[in-house]
Formats: C-alpha cells, structure tokens, sequence
C-alpha cells in the first residue's frame, strides 16, 4: 500500500471519529428544543456534553489539517467549491462554542433562551450540511480539466446530497438521543428513550434509502458488507434502547455511524471527488496527494500525537462518565 492510499485511509478514520464523537453532542443541541420542557433540563442537556465538546472539534481540525497537508488539490477543489456551505458550517461553531460559554454569562430569561436556541440551529444546521457536503464528494460534482470546481452553489443541492443531509441530522440526532438516555437520570432519561425510538425509525429509513442508493451507484462487495453492519447495528441498537440498555445502544448507534462513513470512503476510493463531466477529470488519490516525502514526514508525526491524543480524550470521558438529572443544576449565582 502506497503513502497516499494510507493517508486516505486515516483521513478517513478521522472523519469517522468526528461524526461519532460531534455527532452526539450535534444531537443533543438539537434536543434541547426536542427534549428538554423547562431550563433545568436544557442545562442537563447541555451539562452532558459540556466537558468534551470542544475535544470532540479536535477530530475536525485534525481531518481538515490532514487533507490540506496529504491532498492539498482535493483541499483547493473542496474548500473553493464548498465554500458557502463549509462557511455556514464555521459561522455555526463558532456562535455555538460562545453560546456555550456566554448563555450563563447573565441571568435575564431572554439573554439565555436567545443563547439556547442559538445552540439548537447551531447544532441542527452542521448536522445537516456534513451530510450534504459528503454527498456531493461521493456522487460526484462538475470538476474541469484544471481539477477546479465550475458548478454553482444550487448544483449541490441535489436529491443525493439532500437525503444525506437528512440523514446525518437524523442519526446524528439519535446518537445524542441514546446518549442523553446513557447520561441522564429520571424522568428525561425516560422521556429520552422514548424519542429515540421514533428518531431511530425515521434514521432507519433515511439511511437504508441513502445506503442502498449509494450501493446501487458505486457500491461493490466490501461495501455491501458495510451496508449491511450499519442497518443491523442501527436496528439492535433501537432494540437495546427498548430493553433499557443504553450503553449498548449507544455504542451500536456509534458503529451504525463507523459503518456508514466507511462505506462513503469505500465508494469513493480511489477517488478523492469524482467529475461528473469527465471520469478522467476527477481528483485521485494519486493526481491530488503531497510528496512522497511530505507523506513520511506526516506519518511519522501522526504515530506519535495520535496515541497522546487518544489517552487524553479517554481520560476525558471516564473522568466525566456519572450519569447527571436536574437535582445536581445548582441554582444559579446571580
């Protein structure tokens, strides 16, 4: 296996860490409109995913950073092509890191719902345009001779990437679902479990749609077989949920997400964005990668800061892994 064909493979497991890590506190943002009844509850919401969010942004960073450094063409096409919406995006995380921090900041009930529901279109809206975003790198966009992007912004908004969109918001929505369940106690856990039930049916739908649409279009036998573990890992986790299990459910929402990332990146490999005027136009692995020198000096560095970050980001998690309800909100200090 050439560098670049590693690279693209750790790219796309980095991209696999950010959708199930973000793509639980994504989730739980949108449920403190979904879920939560009164401002105690929202602050539970918000409590359960408070220590990590901004670690779980590091997997974006890193991913991003990668593909600039590993396939600096497929980073200029992407990010030059994408532009308005991989902008939405940013806008997004940034109002939603300051209203996290800002929303306590004062205690008028206007100051913090304003705050809150920020959160929520924060948290709704990147959910819902990774989906597009990956959709459109998948099935393919208007890419010339030069490997630039000539579509316009509506080119892709297309039935494709639209129904991936829906289907990230929605399984992203349930893995915060039965995150909330696994986090929480009393009558929102309760209440928690039941939405995911709903949730988890409409995501079946969606993505057993996208999925097979996407096998039809490029799949091949290992992508089958990712299919299929993302369905089935997708249904025993709404079975787990049922049965109060929410650990299980939990990690099998997780490889419901690993299996339906994985199966985009094996659709696309070797392709990093395929052209949809010409087949000989698309961004590869080969034509779009850095030096073979530049991908050894990288390999090296990731050998050594992945292992430390994934100590430290574990650490994180066991050391804020006690269930929470609203009888530990402390009133506030204003």
């Amino acid at each position: 296996m050439e560098l670049h064909d590693v690279w693209f493979v750790l790219i796309a497991v980095l991209w696999t860490g950010y959708f199930f890590l973000e793509g639980f506190d994504f989730g739980v943002g949108v449920l403190t409109k979904l879920l939560a009844r009164n401002r105690a509850e929202k602050r539970v919401l918000i409590n359960t995913i408070g220590p990590v969010w901004d670690g779980n942004e590091v997997w974006l960073l890193t991913a991003g950073g990668a593909t600039f450094a590993a396939f600096p063409e497929w980073y200029a096409t992407l990010f030059s092509g994408f532009y308005l919406p991989l902008l939405v995006i940013l806008v997004c995380l940034i109002v939603r890191g300051v209203a996290f921090e800002y929303r306590v900041k004062r205690p008028e009930e206007s100051w913090q719902r304003n705050w809150e529901t920020a959160i929520f279109w924060t948290s709704l809206l990147p959910a819902f345009l990774w989906g597009v975003a990956f959709g459109n790198i998948v099935h393919g966009v208007k890419i010339d001779r030069d490997l630039e992007y000539v579509g316009s912004v509506w080119d892709l908004l297309n039935p494709y990437a639209l129904l991936g969109g829906l289907v990230t918001l929605t399984l992203f929505t349930f893995h915060g679902t039965v995150f909330t369940a696994l986090k929480t106690v009393g009558e929102i856990r309760e209440r928690a479990r039941a939405l995911a039930l709903r949730v988890g049916l409409l995501t079946a739908v969606l993505a057993l749609a996208f999925l097979v649409w996407t096998q039809v279009d490029n799949g091949d036998g290992k992508s089958l077989v990712a299919l299929v573990v993302a369905v089935a890992a997708l249904v025993v986790a709404l079975m787990a949920n049922q049965a109060g299990r929410e650990g299980w459910s939990f990690a099998l929402s997780g490889v419901t997400i690993v299996a339906a990332v994985a199966m985009l990146f094996l659709t696309l490999f070797p392709n990093v964005m395929p052209s949809t005027l010409d087949a000989d136009w698309s961004l590869t692995v080969t034509n779009a990668s850095s030096s073979p020198y530049t991908l050894k000096i990288m390999t090296w560095l990731a050998a050594i800061a992945t292992p430390v970050v994934l100590l430290y980001q574990g650490w994180t998690y066991w050391v804020f892994r006690k269930r929470i309800g609203t009888q530990h909100i402390a009133e506030p200090a204003h």
